[in-house]
């Protein structure tokens, strides 16, 4: 079988465990406290064009989401988030568990808006609610959208004008930085955002994600937040030397070109065929519309997700491709898709 379900499938870049494999019994200290800690968090520094910015590496985006908003929220303060959002949906209540109430929001596309957060703002106006403290965006977002420059600018203002945190699960931030026309950096980010992350989990790391806070009241203690959560690791290192090689050669950006230019090749199969998709999505993960019949053929080589049913006959997919994705693979599936068409 071939999969197309998700994005970390495979393991890691070869590159990545080359550096691990040559650092393995190097003695340095522990909990992030190691030479290539600081090293690594340094060159992420210089990336973002941030000295400021304080750099932690963690081991996944749920343990990311729960210990960010769970250290920058009063416990009567909750959460604004696009009802795909990953914590609203995949993380199991986590933040629910630390005590904080999650808003959803209904979206077209899995972004936020300042006039789609408008409303909730309106809605809890006394201290017998819950007070709307910050705003959790996705980019890319969980049905493959993404933000443009522009989408970000506004927003930060007004969360700015409404003393609203904005924070950045940014699990496949790779995807939504190198989609074709892309005009939002990497170094912007820092601009805009309170905190975010980088994800690696899914962009060619065996694990981990680097969290960056810009606020200066979320740096107090953070550590502290890190230990209780279970987020600062003796091996702390291990996280930190894979983010060295991603981002030492530009290897995390070239990673993610290729994703995206996988499931642009299937993209572009499917629009031949006159199907059309779920949502508009320029990222690696896409969601087309297709015959239960043709779904079926598919099936029987390949792994994928069916979304949700459209229509009696017909039924979107999310098709993921990863940093690792043969494009041998997508060339075989892009003929069994046409085989399984020319079958109807």
């Amino acid at each position: 079988m071939i999969y197309f379900k998700n994005d970390y499938s495979e393991g890691a870049h070869e590159s990545i465990l080359k550096k691990l494999n040559t650092t393995n019994l190097v003695q340095d200290k522990g909990y992030g406290n190691d030479q290539y800690t600081k090293e690594a968090k340094e060159l992420i520094q210089k990336k973002l064009k941030d000295k400021n910015a304080d750099i932690h590496f963690i081991s996944g985006g749920t343990q990311a989401n729960l210990t960010i908003i769970g250290s920058i929220l009063r416990p009567h303060e909750s959460v604004i988030a696009p009802e795909t959002g990953h914590i609203c949906v995949h993380e199991t209540g986590a933040i629910e568990a630390t005590g904080h109430k999650i808003n959803t929001v209904k979206t077209i596309d899995g972004k936020l808006t300042p006039e789609l957060i408008k409303p909730v703002l309106i809605a809890h106006e006394d201290e017998h609610m819950v007070k709307p403290k910050l705003v959790f965006i996705s980019n890319s977002t969980e049905i493959g959208t993404h933000y443009t420059k522009s989408d970000l600018e506004k927003l930060s203002n007004f969360c700015k004008e409404n003393d609203l945190y904005l924070y950045l699960d940014g699990a496949r931030l790779g995807s939504a930085l190198t989609v074709k026309g892309c005009d939002l950096t990497l170094a912007e980010l820092s601009t805009y955002l309170d905190a975010f992350y980088i994800g690696g989990t899914k962009n060619g790391a065996l694990l981990g994600e680097a969290i960056v806070l810009n606020n200066e009241d979320f740096k107090v203690n953070f550590r502290f937040h890190l230990k209780q959560r279970g987020g600062l690791l003796a091996k702390g290192r291990l996280i930190a030397i894979q983010f060295l090689e991603l981002f030492k050669d530009n290897l995390y950006f070239d990673l993610a070109k290729h994703a995206n230019a996988m499931a642009a090749l299937i993209t572009e199969a499917v629009e031949e065929h006159g199907y059309e998709f779920l949502t508009k999505s320029q990222t690696n993960q896409i969601f087309p519309i297709l015959p239960n019949e043709v779904i079926k053929v598919l099936q029987k080589n390949y792994e994928f997700y069916i979304w949700s049913k459209v229509t009696k006959d017909t039924s979107s997919l999310r098709l993921v491709t990863s940093w690792a994705t043969k494009e041998e693979n997508v060339r075989q599936f892009i003929k069994d898709l046409d085989q399984a068409v020319k079958g109807l």
